[in-house]
């Protein structure tokens, strides 16, 4: 039997039905999926989207290749990939062309047994790495890569703070810039996450929920070169005050909403620069492998659920619960 779980519209469960096998064409190599892993863009997809035929979901996933199309390599079969959800970048490494897509939506994703894609988007899988680990680097790990080197140009010794700790892209954020050798802090509604970030290279961290966070952030800080921010929102405003001149932020998520108010006035006067940042070109994608293998860096993995489970897991990430990656099994 080949499953895939779909999604078939707004705000209902994912059904996971019974497929037919999908055959490789032209350049696809068809990959057997051991694992994928949940997303926010998935849950947002859910709750948002109106899908003009059922979908199947996901965009992280990591397996073998077990058959190959007329213009891919034969030898390829038996590899173990793993899969850049990032579809036709286009030739600007600024920004994403008009052909853009991410894996998962509208094209069939990884939450199924097999997935036929182009041998563009195959990656030899990380040798330290095991299957569920690896299926918890590719979206969440480019995005946090792009935003925090080509977007924010880290340097070494750099004050950082990361937002919203816990989920998957601002740990990895997190675990670059602690191996990048930056002082990272981090934010957070949960002491116990903020605890479990400590354990793993964050200075200190501030529960945004306090009214003063700021001010404490700004007082044990003394202000930050680079902020990276998942949330956006009314919070959002409060950043300027702990910039240093000349400081950058990142942002590549809304979990928090539309930002409401911006203080012109510390924009500028402190010549602070905002990059918003969307996923990221192959070489990004290379550069982030490379650095994950030589830094010998493993994914935080919060809980693993059976793909007969994946609603299960969707209402784990709606509860905002997790700290790292909510991976799907599927082999």
């Amino acid at each position: 039997m080949v499953r895939g779980a779909f999604f078939t519209g707004q705000g209902l469960p994912l059904e996971v039905r019974e497929i037919k096998k999908p055959k490789p064409v032209k350049d696809q190599v068809l990959v057997r999926l051991h694992y994928a892993a949940l997303n926010h863009r998935d849950l947002w997809l859910q709750q948002d989207s109106s899908p003009a035929q059922p979908t199947i979901l996901g965009s992280d996933g990591c397996g073998v290749i077990e058959d190959v199309g007329e213009d891919a390599d034969p030898l390829l079969v038996g590899a173990e990939v793993i899969i850049n959800p990032s579809l036709n970048w286009g030739t600007n490494p600024i920004v994403q062309g008009d052909s853009f897509k991410i894996l998962g939506y509208p094209d069939a994703g990884t939450f199924s047994d097999y997935i036929c894609i182009s041998k563009k988007q195959i990656f030899e899988k990380p040798e330290h790495l095991s299957f569920e680990e690896s299926a918890a680097v590719p979206l969440a790990g480019l995005t946090a890569y792009r935003a925090l080197f080509s977007k924010a140009r880290l340097r070494a010794k750099e004050k950082v703070l990361i937002t919203g700790i816990g989920g998957g892209a601002a740990l990895w954020a997190m675990q670059f810039a602690v191996a990048y050798q930056a002082r990272v802090y981090v934010t957070s509604s949960s002491q116990e996450k903020i605890e479990k970030a400590k354990a793993l290279g964050a200075i200190q961290g501030f529960n945004y929920t306090d009214p003063e966070w700021a001010k404490q952030a700004l007082k044990e800080a003394g202000g930050f070169d680079i902020v990276i921010d998942s949330a956006g929102g009314p919070q959002f405003s409060q950043l300027f005050e702990l910039m240093i001149p000349g400081g950058r932020i990142a942002i590549f998520g809304r979990t928090a909403g539309n930002i409401p108010d911006v203080p012109t006035r510390l924009l500028y006067w402190k010549q602070i620069s905002i990059h918003g940042s969307t996923m990221g070109t192959r070489d990004e994608f290379l550069s982030m492998l490379d650095l994950l293998e030589s830094r010998n860096l493993k994914p935080v993995i919060d809980q693993v659920f059976q793909l007969e489970q994946i609603n299960d897991a969707f209402q784990r990430m709606k509860a905002a619960n997790q700290f790292g990656k909510i991976v799907v099994k599927i082999k």
